[in-house]
């Protein structure tokens, strides 16, 4: 469920929970640290311990996406292991956030036969394979889709079932799946399932009680489930991936192991010493170790400078509209002008995020960004503005409560400099951190006043951010997590329930919707949009190279290992491009 924490979610689930970082005090003494790799032994699960050791110059180490050991490999589960999705199961298509445009993965093509038909038509020759065995078990047919579809529509747990909540009937022959819809069709939500939802094998899965961990998991990607333990899993190669021969892909090692996330200290130590090869941990001084500053590291960074990471997801600082000073649209204009987030990206993330757009999209939708709207309506950093708003506000000094989950150091630190700049304007603000469920359910239930939120990620359009800040009615947005802010705007909820309902192809009608919601956000400030955060990424290339980067011209793919990345965008390209030293 969407809540507060600033980790970049995956799409329609809920957020990765990152462990926090350190202060740039500690670079030093964490230089020279060392961490060697626990032994993956102890199997927790039905899957094999692993062995005493693997070819290093075989196998690719992961860390920074799971806090906790693996015991869930159910990719329908919010709480299932790295790799779940990506490494085992795989979507429809895959989505291009870095290039804007979607990539026939099981399915070779899907189009509409009308107003409310759609058409998909499947890969031939993808294999069904069994992790515990090694077999192939069946082949990927149209009724595989089928069954994943109306498990999705008839089960309320599914993190799909939003997504197929206007489709009517699905129908299956051979490499063919026909979907009918109810008008209104929800354009936005059935894009957002051709390249979220995981396809699950029909013959397996029907046998599976609900909920099931899926302990020994049948699937189709590119690797199978080798074994668990505490600290982490392992995968090896699959042999009968079909993208070997129908896209000429492979991984060139023949395992991944997949770390459980240490201390961000630990975690520096680990990718320094060898010992970690891709990390997804927001590891705070990293800048200090990139490019001609510090060549002996061999340490490397999707961008070579500043920011340094793609951005994930938006920050912004979000109030409970519903009750007072917060309820009060000047007051929430003091707010946006008191507050200078590159302060916080300097300190807090030592430079690796920049501030954000006063309405906040993230820069791969920024075709979709009305600029005149937002140099007419937009906010800035201005103490005297500010001043001026709180002074019409009628705000009378009292004592606000500003919550940040006590395990993100980060959070922590940007809700206290965030205090900091709105005392200099008169808003007397109080950080409070929680234990992360306290702090949770705080967010739901609508106990604080003020946290920083950043839950809506990569999308494949504005629809999923408009709709988690707009959605109405507010006891089924709170369900979902959505609208937790409590902003009750029946007519901007109507624009994105027209831009749901609207073809995706008709680009125009589109943007009128969309720089009308733009207009009534600016307006009426139910966000206040104040960074990108990044999707944390750094790679040691000692033993393995090859990875994405933006200077190279052919490898712009998601260095991304997190739930709703791995097995949605283009990770799964940037491990094949991967390659020995």
């Amino acid at each position: 469920m969407a809540t507060g924490r600033c980790a970049p979610p995956g799409p329609g689930v809920s957020k990765l929970e990152v462990v926090g970082t350190v202060r740039r005090r500690w670079l030093r003494s964490a230089l020279s640290g060392s961490a060697l790799l626990a032994v993956l032994s102890a199997p927790v699960t039905p899957a094999r311990a692993a062995p005493s050791s693997l070819p290093r110059d075989e196998t690719l180490y992961t860390s920074g996406t799971s806090t906790g050991p693996p015991a869930n490999f159910n990719p329908l589960d919010k709480s299932a292991y790295t790799g779940a999705q990506g490494l085992l199961y795989e979507p429809l298509f895959l989505y291009d956030p870095l290039g804007g445009r979607f990539l026939p993965w099981l399915a070779e093509s899907g189009s509409w036969a009308g107003p409310t038909t759609y058409v998909l038509k499947l890969r031939p020759g993808v294999d069904w394979v069994d992790s515990s065995t090694g077999a192939v078990t069946g082949t990927l047919s149209g009724a595989d889709v089928a069954f994943t579809l109306r498990l999705a529509m008839s089960d309320s747990a599914d993190p799909a079932h939003q997504d197929v909540a206007s489709v009517r009937s699905v129908s299956s022959s051979g490499l063919s799946v026909t979907v009918h819809f109810a008008r209104p069709v929800q354009y936005a939500e059935w894009q957002r399932f051709l390249w979220r939802a995981p396809v699950l094998p029909a013959a397996a899965w029907s046998k599976m009680p609900l909920g099931s961990p899926n302990l020994s998991p049948v699937a189709t990607g590119p690797m199978l489930l080798y074994s668990t333990a505490p600290t982490g899993a392992c995968y090896r190669d699959n042999p009968h991936w079909w993208a070997r021969s129908a896209m000429g892909l492979r991984f060139r090692f023949s395992y991944l192991c997949d770390l459980v996330s240490p201390t961000s200290g630990r975690g520096l130590a680990d990718l320094l010493d060898d010992h970690v090869d891709w990390s997804n941990q927001l590891l705070r001084g990293v800048p200090n170790l990139t490019g001609s500053k510090a060549a002996g590291y061999g340490i490397k960074t999707y961008y070579p400078s500043a920011p340094y990471m793609i951005p994930a997801s938006t920050a912004w600082l979000q109030m409970d509209l519903a009750r007072a000073p917060m309820s009060n649209l000047d007051f929430r204009r003091a707010v946006a002008y008191a507050l200078d987030p590159s302060v916080v990206a300097q300190d807090a993330y030592t430079g690796t995020v920049e501030a954000s757009t006063p309405v906040g999209l993230l820069p791969e939708l920024s075709s979709w960004a009305d600029e005149k709207a937002e140099k007419a309506l937009g906010f800035y950093y201005s103490p005297g503005l500010a001043k001026k708003y709180l002074a019409k506000s009628g705000y009378k000094g009292q004592d606000l409560r500003f919550l940040a989950p006590q395990d993100q150091a980060d959070l922590l630190d940007a809700a206290h400099l965030l205090a900091k700049q709105l005392a200099k304007v008169g808003v007397r603000v109080s950080v409070q951190a929680l234990p992360g469920p306290t702090f949770d359910k705080d967010v739901l239930s609508g106990n604080y006043d003020m946290v920083v939120n950043a839950e809506v990620g990569i999308s494949a359009s504005p629809w999923e951010y408009f709709n988690t800040v707009y959605r109405l009615p507010l006891a089924a947005a709170l369900a979902a997590g959505d609208n937790t802010e409590r902003f009750s705007d029946p007519a901007a909820w109507s624009v994105v329930e027209q831009a749901a309902a609207t073809p995706t192809t008709d680009k125009e009608a589109l943007t009128k919707l969309y720089d009308e919601l733009q207009v009534d956000f600016l307006e009426q400030l139910p966000e206040i949009p104040l960074w990108y955060t990044g999707a944390w990424f750094e790679a040691n290339t000692k033993v393995w190279e090859g990875y994405p980067s933006s200077t190279s011209k052919d490898d712009h793919y998601t260095p991304v290992m997190w739930r709703g990345w791995l097995g949605s965008a283009t990770t799964v390209l940037a491990l094949a491009a991967l390659r020995r030293s």
